[in-house]
C-alpha cells in the first residue's frame, strides 16, 4: 500500500426532505383534516477515526463525499426517511483542516472518535404542524434545510512513541530493521527512505512503537529534500533518538544541522526528549569512537551512546532508556486524561 499523509477532499451534507401537504378523506369519518408528514433528515457526513490504518492513499482516488436528500414527508402523517450517513473512515493521527490549511477542525487520536464535518439538513414541516383553531385547514409547509458543503484537508500525523532523527545514511533504516520486525529499504546511498515507516519494538516484555522519519538536510524547514515533507511526523513522537554516522568527520555539526531544522520548524520539536547515539562504532576504533562521542557530547551537552545497528552492540541499553521515558510519558498521559474525563 502506498502511504500519502496529505489529501484534499470536497464534502457535501444532504438537504432535509420537504413537508408534506395532504388531507385525511375517508368514507364515514367525518373528523378529516391535514395530515401531512414532515420530511426525513439529510445524509451527515462524518469523519472516523479507526485502527489498523496508515495512509490517506484512498482519498486520492475519492475525493467527494456527498451525503442523499431526506424523503419527503408523505400523508397520513408518515415522516419521510432519513438519509443514511456517509462516514469517512481515517487512520489514528489525522488531522482535519479548513481550506486555508490553518484552521484545525479536528484531531483524531483515539480509535472509536467521531466528528460531525457536515450536518445533514432537516426535515421540513409537513401541513399537519401548521393547523390549530382558526386554521383548520392548513395548506402551508416548509422545504427542508440546506445540507453544509466545505472543502477540507487531510492530514496525517503518524503515531509514534519514539521518533528516528538523524541525516541521510545515519542508519535509521537498519536500526529499525534491527530492533523491529519493519522491513524498510537499506542502501548505500541517500534517501532510501522516501516515506515514514513504523516498527513495534520488545523490550523487556514490553513494547512501543517506533518511526523512521526519512533523513533530514540542512534547509529540510524549508522544503529541501524530503524534511518539510515528513517533519511533521516527528511531532507526534513522545521521544526522539538521534543518530549520529559514526564514519563521517565531524559528527557535531551533523547533529546541530539537525537541531537548527527542528527548531526552525516547530519549536516544541526541540522541548522533547532526546537521547544522542553514535551510529556505525563497529567500523571505527576505540580510539575514534572516544574523539568523536566527546565531540558530539560537547555539541549535545547530553550523554552519548555509542552503538551499532549491524552488529547490534549497545542497542538494548539504548531501548531500555527509551522505555523509561516512554512509560514515564504514559503514566503523565493517563494521569491527565483522568482529570479531564474522571468517569472513565
Amino acid at each position: 500500500m502506498k502511504f500519502l499523509d496529505e489529501a484534499k477532499v470536497y464534502i457535501r451534507s444532504g438537504d432535509g426532505g420537504k413537508g408534506c401537504v395532504s388531507f385525511r378523506r375517508e368514507k364515514f369519518i367525518p373528523d378529516g383534516g391535514p395530515d401531512g408528514g414532515n420530511g426525513g433528515r439529510g445524509g451527515s457526513v462524518i469523519a472516523e477515526c479507526i485502527s489498523g490504518l496508515n495512509t490517506l492513499i484512498d482519498y486520492r482516488y475519492q475525493q467527494h463525499f456527498k451525503a442523499k436528500k431526506g424523503e419527503q414527508g408523505m400523508g397520513s402523517s408518515c415522516t419521510g426517511h432519513s438519509a443514511p450517513e456517509i462516514v469517512m473512515q481515517l487512520p489514528v493521527g489525522t488531522q482535519i483542516f479548513e481550506e486555508d490549511r490553518e484552521t484545525l477542525v479536528a484531531d483524531l487520536t483515539q480509535v472509536g472518535q467521531r466528528i460531525v464535518l457536515a450536518e445533514g439538513g432537516k426535515g421540513g414541516l409537513g401541513n399537519q404542524c401548521f393547523k390549530s383553531s382558526t386554521n383548520r385547514a392548513p395548506r402551508e409547509f416548509t422545504p427542508g434545510g440546506e445540507g453544509e458543503e466545505r472543502w477540507l484537508w487531510l492530514r496525517l500525523k503518524l503515531m509514534s512513541d519514539a521518533g528516528l532523527l538523524g541525516m541521510p545514511n545515519a542508519g535509521k533504516s537498519t536500526f529499525l530493521a534491527a530492533v523491529s520486525r519493519a522491513k524498510p529499504k537499506i542502501a548505500d546511498y541517500p534517501f532510501t527512505t522516501l516515506t515514514p515507516q513504523l516498527g513495534v519494538v520488545y523490550v523487556d516484555g514490553k513494547e512501543f512503537v517506533l518511526a523512521d522519519i526519512p533523513g533530514l538536510i540542512e534547509g529540510a524547514h524549508e522544503g529541501v529534500g524530503l524534511g518539510l515533507k515528513f517533519l511533521g511526523h516527528v511531532e507526534r513522537a513522545g521521544i526522539l533518538l538521534h543518530l549520529i554516522d559514526g564514519t563521517q568527520e565531524d559528527v557535531a555539526t551533523a547533529y546541530k544541522t539537525i537541531r537548527k531544522e527542528l527548531k526552525q520548524y516547530s519549536t516544541g520539536l526541540t522541548k522533547k526528549p532526546e537521547l544522542v547515539a553514535l551510529n556505525k562504532c563497529d567500523a571505527l576504533t576505540e580510539e575514534e569512537i572516544k574523539e568523536k562521542s566527546a565531540a558530539l557530547k560537547k555539541a549535545s551537552k547530553k550523554k552519548i551512546w555509542p552503538i551499532s545497528a549491524v552488529s547490534g552492540d549497545g542497542i538494548t541499553p539504548v531501548l531500555r532508556e527509551m522505555m523509561k521515558v516512554i512509560e514515564k510519558e504514559r503514566h503523565e498521559q493517563k494521569e491527565e486524561n483522568l482529570l479531564t474525563n474522571p468517569e472513565e
